[in-house]
Formats: C-alpha cells, structure tokens, sequence
C-alpha cells in the first residue's frame, strides 16, 4: 500500500507531493487514514520562513483520521480501538519542567512534537499532511462516536487554541461567562471559533473586527454569532474604535480576544478596552515585526493582559465536548471549509495565501 504526501521543501518553495510505502505501526503507535487535516496559519509561517522548521519534512499538526492499526492491548490503555476516529495531538511536553510539574504542560520549556520524525525512515508518515499518518498512541484522542469527524477537523487546532487561552483567563479570576460585551479580532479560523464559543456559552453581545472588506468572512461570522462586524478598511480605524468604546455607556468593552496575528491590532485592543479589561492573546504567533505601545494605558486602566501560545491535550478534550454537546453546529462549521486532496496542496496554500478561503482543509482523493 501506498500513500501520498506533501514534503515542505524550504521558505516559499513548492511543496512536493510524493508516494510513501505504508508500513505496519511500530510499537506504541496507530496507524491512521486520512479523514481531513487542516492546514494552519502556523504551516503558512512556516512556509513563508517566519518560523523556522528543518526540511524535508512533512509538517501538518491538525491531522484526523480513522485508526486503521494499532496492538489491541496498547491501544485499550489509552481507550483506543481500531475503526475509532482520532485526533492526532502533536505536543509531548517533557513532564519535569516547572510548567509541567504545575499543571501547566501547555508551555512545557522542552516541548516536542511527534512530527518531527525522518521521512528517510519508516514508518515516514508523522506529520499531518499526508493520507496515511503514524502518531504515538499516547497522542492520539478518541473522537466520540456521535461527532462528526470533518466538523471536529474544521477547528481541531484553532477550538482549543481559543478554549485554552480561555481557560487561561478563568485561571487568572476571570468569570468569561460573566463577560456582556467581547470582541473579537480577526476572521481567520481562531477568530471565528471565539465568536462560535463566547456566543454559546452565553456572553450577550460580541462584535467581531476584520481590517478588510470580506463579504464571506462577515456574512459567516455574522452565522456564527456576531452581534455586528466591523471593518477597518471600509468604516474607518476612528470610527471603529469610537463605536466601541461606546460599549458599557462609554467605558469600553469587557473583553478584547485577539485572533488576527496583526500587530497592530494590539494597540487598538488596548484602546477600546474598559478599566479592568481582559485582553487575551493567542493570535500573534510570528514574528511579524513590532509595534509602538503607550504602556501607560496598561497602567491606567489596569488592564489584565493573557498570553497564550499552545494547548494541551487536556484543552483537546474540551473542544471535542464542546462539539459533542452542540451537533446543531456541525453543518454551519463544515460550511466555513474548503477541501482539497493531499495532491493538490500547492493550490490550497495559493487560495490560503490569497484569503479565498477561511479553513483549509486536506483531504484524501
């Protein structure tokens, strides 16, 4: 049996799409076919050399599939079974750093990841651009049998990214299902899975901000449920900002989440901001130049400013039941989707790149 792949071959280079040989799952692995793996706006780093990667290899961290092999016995320790649709977590903290030994292996100082393997030597498929993926059975999540599996793949990486820095922010003190007015900045998948999230778990009012016009972006976060979407580019940065500070007779908002990885969208965040605003901040996650701040604002309001970089497995768990305890979300989120087979992932980083799509997701065929 064989299987393709796309090799990331170096900063803004083509990736290349080869044919592996399937191998049986070593030991302490499963052995999984492809359902849908989403490409990231992480993998869109990598590919423009804003975040180092070594290559050849076969990057990909959001992989879903169906377990396909595996030893029975390993597999029952960990509450897996071959036929069971699983998630591929790719994070392996070391367990023995001062964030570990907290409880806080999120931000393991010696993180690895399972994708990391050689693709000169089999079992080759570790990454999660590829139609056949091997994954240890450690990292490997069950999927519950009534959540559909596409629908869990559309936000495998950005539901618990969003649901970790939440969980961030309640660890600090803060109430989120208290919050009356958020917003939420950036349309890209994070962005829109923290409209999805704040909406129903009962926060009253959220806006959504996007810096340019994208009548999809807007009518699908507008679905997904935003109060009202605000665009930069088209209302005017002032004019966005006077509007929401008007938020809690003109205090400002409760809480900013920042999702768009733009720099300057922290400045803004700062501003429309109440005293004792939450600004939580998943979204800049490359280095994507700096920014001049006034701390004093920091200051002033006493602002409470959450970064959050991972998720753990933990996180994962979260998502999945977030998803399980709402199936009526499962073919608003698919709609947000655009699926292309591992062959053609070239075209899919080109329409990513040029913001045709919301989520991208690869598929087998």
């Amino acid at each position: 049996m064989k299987a393709k792949a796309a090799v990331f071959m170096g900063p803004d280079k083509p990736f290349d799409v080869r044919e592996f040989d399937v191998v049986s799952a070593p030991s302490g692995y499963g052995r999984s076919q492809l359902i849908a793996s989403g490409v990231c706006g992480t993998d869109v780093h990598i590919h423009r050399g804003k975040l180092a990667v070594g290559y050849p290899a076969i990057i990909g961290h959001e992989f879903i599939g169906k377990l396909d092999a595996c030893d029975e016995a390993e597999g029952e320790k960990y509450g897996l079974k071959v036929g069971d649709n699983v998630i591929a977590d790719i994070a392996v903290p070391c367990g023995e750093c001062l964030l570990c030994k907290s409880g806080d292996d999120a931000n393991c100082v010696n993180m690895q990841v399972t994708n990391g393997g050689d693709i000169g030597v089999a079992p080759y498929l570790y990454g999660g651009y590829s139609e056949v993926n091997f994954t240890p059975l450690t990292n490997l999540i069950k999927i519950p049998d009534t959540v559909d599996p596409v629908a869990a793949a559309a936000f495998a990486c950005p539901g618990p990214t969003a649901i970790h820095a939440f969980s961030l922010a309640e660890q600090a003190g803060v109430d989120i299902k208290s919050i009356g007015t958020a917003v939420v900045q950036g349309l890209g998948p994070v962005g829109m899975f923290a409209l999805l999230y704040l909406k129903k778990i009962g926060v009253k009012t959220v806006y959504a901000v996007t810096a340019s016009k994208h009548q999809y972006r807007e009518e699908l976060a507008m679905k997904f449920g935003a109060d009202k979407v605000f665009c930069l580019s088209e209302q005017g940065e002032e004019a966005v900002l006077d509007e929401l500070k008007k938020a809690n007779g003109g205090l400002g908002v409760d809480l900013c989440f920042e999702a768009s990885g733009a720099p300057k969208a922290v400045v803004q965040g700062m501003e429309i901001l109440r005293n004792r605003g939450v600004y939580l901040i998943p979204g800049q996650y490359s280095a994507s130049g700096g920014i001049e701040i006034q701390p004093q604002i920091i200051t002033f309001k006493a602002l409470h400013i959450i970064g959050s970089s991972q998720y753990s497995m933990v996180d994962v768990r979260s998502y999945l039941k977030f998803l399980e305890d709402h199936p009526d979300l499962y073919d608003l989120i698919k709609s947000g989707t655009n699926q292309y087979p591992v062959s053609k992932i070239n075209e899919a980083f080109d329409d990513m790149k040029n913001n045709k799509n919301i989520k991208t997701l690869l598929v087998k065929g």
